[in-house]
């Protein structure tokens, strides 16, 4: 979900195959919760194509730009990270409105619900993850993707905003369970080999939600003891979400598309602590 210098999490790259339904176009339904706004932030979900695209701008400027994710012919000519997928997910996004057009949108999400999964492509993740535990999840999930924060905007707290608009939309939709690839950058998992020994580790998910590496992607968590150093750094995303109560699947993949070492992230949001429940879901986010 994260890289460390980024604030960044994407979900792995699209079959081209993958296109929509026959006939099928984008809508913007209600806004599943009162929109927040601190200060001259707004959090909200996208509501027109003006606005996703400027969630694909910024995407593309921090993938592909910043990260050095391969683009596609068509996604490069456009200078916007887009996919199927972005049509029926839903987009969440963090306005500076003290800033003007596409250059407004500062931070976003992109959420898949299962009920909308269904209807559709299936998650993301199944890409890298055989998810059968997590889709047979009781009640409704969500898989986060695509999150990234502008350059100039990392030490202003707008990732702390993306989290309080998450936790408005998690309690709107009553989700109980969120999961998403959470990215470590570079492709050489032998350079996160302590960070990804520590979650196997520590964070390994219980069987009854331990979705697993697909057998052609498997990479083992569990390096040998010679290998580590005691160096442990991880993602400041992955960190708030451990803080959270997250846990990891079994296995890590390689994506040479961009440029990342992932690991499937896994929260109940049941065990959203008190304390980031106030957080998250009250006027007090912080914004540097």
């Amino acid at each position: 979900m994260s890289n460390s210098g980024t604030e960044a999490q994407r979900s792995p790259a699209l079959s081209t195959h993958i296109a929509p339904r026959p006939g099928f176009s984008r809508t913007y339904g209600p806004q599943p919760f009162e929109p927040v706004r601190y200060k001259n932030f707004e959090i909200r979900l996208a509501e027109n194509d003006a606005e996703l695209e400027a969630a694909q701008a910024l995407r593309y400027r921090v993938f592909y730009e910043e990260m050095g994710a391969t683009p596609s012919l068509e996604v490069k000519l456009a200078g916007r990270d887009f996919d199927p997928f972005d049509a029926v997910c839903d987009h969440l996004l963090v306005f500076d409105h003290a800033k003007g057009g596409a250059d407004s949108v500062v931070g976003t999400y992109r959420l898949t619900r299962r009920s909308v999964a269904l209807k559709h492509f299936g998650f993301y993740s199944e890409q890298e993850y055989d998810i059968a535990p997590l889709i047979a999840y009781p009640g409704e999930i969500v898989e986060l993707g695509r999150s990234c924060v502008a350059a100039d905007y990392r030490a202003k707290g707008v990732m702390q905003l993306l989290w309080r608009g998450l936790a408005e939309y998690l309690a709107a939709h009553r989700i109980g369970l969120m999961f998403g690839c959470a990215s470590l950058p570079g492709t050489d998992p032998a350079q996160w080999a302590q960070a990804l020994n520590e979650l196997h580790r520590d964070y390994l998910a219980p069987k009854r939600l331990r979705a697993k590496a697909v057998k052609s992607r498997y990479v083992d968590m569990a390096a040998p003891a010679e290998t580590l150093d005691g160096a442990f750094v991880l993602p400041p995303l992955i960190k708030g979400y451990l803080r959270v109560g997250a846990v990891v699947g079994d296995g890590a993949v390689i994506d040479e598309q961009f440029n990342t070492v992932d690991v499937l992230i896994i929260v109940e949001t049941e065990k959203l602590t008190a304390k980031y429940a106030r957080h998250y879901r009250t006027g007090r986010a912080e914004t540097g």
